[in-house]
């Protein structure tokens, strides 16, 4: 009872503990002497050595003393050096005679040849922008401190993205800077209405989170709603985006992913288009986007790339393909276990000679068998990728045949948990295949005790909780629940591009036009 008081009190003395540490002035100020400024933030940093402090002379005659700060590996060195101190040290309007208040504004507006120049009072503020890769200068006997935008250091150059891989495309890949990012983004919308928003989220790491959309197209509550749950974070760490994902989501109690994220630039320009919104988080190349419905995880890039037979063709492919991947194991369990019937008289006695000599029941066969492939696909994952996959390929190929050859399992049930693995593989987003994977572990179970009536009743729970779902207060099922016809044209099959003139009715703002009249492709005719 007494160490619960204790981690009680503990808590509480968090913010009280940050406080104490620019408890030097009840005010956190600035103060007129430079060395004391300095000391202050030596010991904010406790005096780390990747902090730089130059102390230098400027002005006329170089008679005014002065000290410019930065951290090594977050500033472009050569801009520090050459645009900011030679720039300030050689400037002869600077001399000590001159009005505090002059000595900013000529430094500011004319001593540095650089953007974003601003000049700071709390101590505070000034170390955070310190550690976010600024440059800070220091004059004595000024109670204001010049903060310029230098951030630099080494960064991951543009790359092809390494998930959602297209034939057809872009093949440039989000970053983990965002300053890259949405500069990618500007490049492919080259709009004034491309409203951009910045925060900073973390109490620790103080993470830089942005959000795109389009001003007129996305709806106006929605982006009210994303900024609030933005700004209602309140946590020491967000090291990736998925750590926004699962603060800001609305249902935490389900399986499926109801934010969409990817790390294709032209994937995130036509979620925007269609009225949805980006969050782009700094230290994560993968972007998010909301609102996310059911129906766009089994949609590519290239669906739109590609002529509308083969478009949809594929994605009603995928969408079959999610569906065997959910319940392909549930449903041989079920036939083998209790509706025999339903199999044709040939296959039955080719089944049950391979099941005579197997010494367990059906489900514990498909159990067996998916917890070897999950094992195996994850030891594909950690392992480097150069035995990465050779490992699940070659275990799961070895495995396989020894516990056939042993009689543990029976080579039918290898061959529907192999095609159901392949199955998952297809499922173009990731979050979207492990829910499948989990989920069907649950038909498995029910079908090896009900049977497909068991397959049946579990599916509707699944479908009923879709139905409940929301994302941003969109539903999940739109616009399949609700029925809404005019955006059925994209989604299990989806219309020519020339026919789809609306934006989705639930995403979108009052701009839903989003193509001309007389769109349709005309033959020429020659006289």
């Amino acid at each position: 009872m007494l160490s619960f008081f204790k981690q009680k009190r503990n808590r509480g003395n968090q913010q009280q503990r940050k406080e104490e540490i620019y408890a030097n002035k009840p005010s956190a100020t600035m103060d007129r002497s430079l060395s004391k400024n300095l000391d202050d933030i030596k010991r904010i940093t406790g005096n780390s050595p990747d902090i730089v402090i130059r102390k230098v002379k400027i002005g006329d005659h170089a008679k005014m003393d002065a000290a410019v700060l930065f951290v090594k590996g977050l500033v472009d060195s050569q801009a520090v050096n050459d645009l900011f101190i030679e720039s300030i040290m050689k400037n002869s309007q600077l001399h000590e005679k001159l009005p505090l208040q002059d000595i900013i504004n000529l430094i500011t507006n004319e001593g540095i040849p650089l953007g974003q120049v601003q000049s700071m009072r709390n101590l505070e503020e000034v170390v955070d922008s310190l550690l976010a890769g600024n440059t800070i200068i220091l004059i004595d006997g000024i109670t204001e401190a010049l903060t310029a935008g230098t951030q630099g250091g080494e960064k991951r150059s543009i790359q092809e993205p390494t998930t959602h891989v297209s034939v057809r495309g872009s093949k440039e890949g989000f970053t983990e800077s965002n300053e890259t990012n949405i500069a990618i983004i500007r490049r492919i919308i080259k709009s004034p209405d491309l409203r951009t928003e910045s925060m900073t989220v973390g109490e620790v790491t103080k993470t830089d989170v942005s959000i795109m959309y389009l001003n007129g197209i996305a709806k106006e509550d929605i982006v009210k709603e994303i900024r609030t749950r933005l700004k209602r974070i309140s946590m020491d760490g967000i090291l990736e985006s998925g750590y926004i994902e699962q603060l800001i989501e609305d249902q935490t109690k389900t399986t499926f992913p109801t934010i969409n994220h990817t790390e294709r630039p032209d994937m995130v320009a036509g979620k925007l288009l269609e009225g949805r919104i980006a969050i782009f988080v700094n230290g994560t190349p993968f972007v998010l986007t909301a609102p996310a419905l059911f129906i766009e995880f089994s949609q590519t890039v290239e669906d739109y790339s590609s002529r509308l037979d083969i478009a949809s063709a594929l994605r009603f492919l995928r969408i079959a393909i999610f569906f065997i991947s959910l319940l392909g194991p549930a449903l041989y369990v079920a036939a083998t276990t209790f509706h025999q019937e339903m199999i044709p008289t040939t296959l039955v006695f080719v089944i049950a000679a391979q099941r005579e000599a197997v010494p367990f029941p059906a489900v514990v066969e498909a159990l067996l068998m998916e917890i070897t492939f999950e094992v195996l696909r994850e030891a594909g994952i950690r392992l480097p990728k150069a035995i990465g996959s050779t490992v699940s390929i070659v275990g799961a190929l070895v495995i396989g045949q020894a516990a056939v050859q042993a009689g543990i399992i029976s080579p039918a049930m290898v061959i529907v948990v192999a095609i159901t693995a392949i199955a998952n593989f297809a499922t173009p987003a990731y979050g979207m295949a492990i829910a499948a994977r989990l989920i069907r572990f649950a038909f498995i179970i029910s079908a090896a005790t009900s049977g497909f009536y068991g397959l049946i009743l579990v599916f509707i729970v699944m479908i009923v909780h879709l139905c409940s779902l929301r994302s941003f207060g969109i539903p999940y099922m739109a616009p399949f629940a609700p029925f809404i016809s005019v955006d059925m044209g994209d989604t299990i099959f989806r219309r020519p591009l020339w026919a789809m003139n609306e934006r989705p009715r639930l995403i979108a703002g009052d701009n839903m036009i989003r193509r001309g009249e007389n769109q349709k492709p005309q033959p020429v005719k020659w006289l």
